[in-house]
């Protein structure tokens, strides 16, 4: 056989592999896109079936960080080490971010998880302001994304005069927290690699949530069946599993493309609290919200060509 044919054979397989490849990546970010979606209802079903908020999020990052430790520690327990620097990044990363997550379980205790879930979908653009702090170009196309967005909240909160606006306030700052994570995340945890920097910022984000709730007093109320299983879901399948999907096909197709998904996520929170919890969204509010996720599906496009890595929560 000639080296040509050999040559073209070789392609081929490499083609076939790269196609496989990026098969798999999509599937494993649709379900890890599924997975994340689920988590604003089971956590609002938890809490009105009785569950403390701050409580429900310690039991939660409690089992997934023994989880993402045991499973990291098993798959090379060499990718445990860490350099003091890129710990101290962790640190500061995961009290942002475990700060934004008290913050959001606490305003899901006064709002209903799809409006929630619509206020969350303004993440990326306010990441795209963060990011022309650090000199990042902010062109027009921003100012009309950040007009699509604002005009979304208004008409989410606005119009029906019957929102909670201190869970509203909280849920806005929880994202503001969640966007401003994600920048610091691009800007210090870039070089590291991306399953030791999940364990780290998961196993700070647990200690400062257990600090927070040592504070206030450990609030603990026996939890239902239904909480408990909410609480497993959440961790197992919202957390665990969907973290190591996630990042397993930013290796297959690359973050900008995962995240182009971040707006699907926002429509099945909405349409599983829709589904499971019998909410109800005006006419408003709909077109609220769908203004947000044009703002949203813009802005991850230009995330994508700044090569902004989109860490999950």
């Amino acid at each position: 056989m000639s080296s040509t044919h050999i040559g073209l054979r070789a392609r081929l397989h490499e083609w076939a592999q790269a196609g496989w490849r990026a098969h798999t990546g999509w599937v494993l970010a649709i379900f890890a896109t599924i997975s994340f979606s689920m988590a604003p209802p089971l956590v609002r079903y938890a809490i009105v079936d009785g569950f403390d908020p701050v409580a429900l999020l310690v039991a939660r990052m409690i089992l997934a960080s023994a989880l993402l430790g045991i499973t990291l520690g098993a798959l090379d327990w060499r990718k445990l080490r860490l350099s003091p620097r890129g710990m101290a990044a962790c640190a500061l990363v995961g009290a942002v971010n475990a700060a934004g997550m008290v913050l959001f379980f606490v305003a899901l205790g006064l709002l209903e998880a799809s409006l929630a879930s619509m206020i969350l979908a303004l993440s990326p653009p306010m990441v795209l302001s963060l990011l022309a702090l650090r000199g990042e170009q902010l062109t027009q196309r921003h100012l009309v994304r950040l007009g699509l967005a604002l005009s979304g909240v208004y008409l989410l909160v606005g119009p029906s005069g019957e929102v909670n606006w201190v869970g509203v306030a909280l849920a806005l700052l929880a994202t503001f927290l969640f966007s401003l994570q994600m920048a610091l995340t691009q800007w210090t945890l870039a070089p590291y690699p991306t399953r030791t920097v999940a364990f780290y910022v998961t196993a700070w984000m647990t200690a400062c949530v257990v600090g927070w709730w040592l504070l206030r007093g450990a609030t603990w109320s026996a939890p239902s069946m239904g909480g408990w299983l909410a609480v497993i879901a959440l961790a197992i399948v919202s957390t665990y599993i969907a973290r190591l999907a996630f990042f397993a096909a930013v290796g297959a197709i690359g973050g900008a493309q995962v995240s182009l998904l971040g707006p699907v996520e926002t429509l099945l929170s909405v349409t599983w609290s829709v589904l499971f919890l019998q909410e109800r969204l005006t006419l408003w509010q709909w077109l609220g919200g769908g203004l947000i996720l044009i703002s949203a599906l813009l802005a991850v496009q230009r995330l994508g060509r700044v090569n902004l890595r989109l860490p999950r929560r």
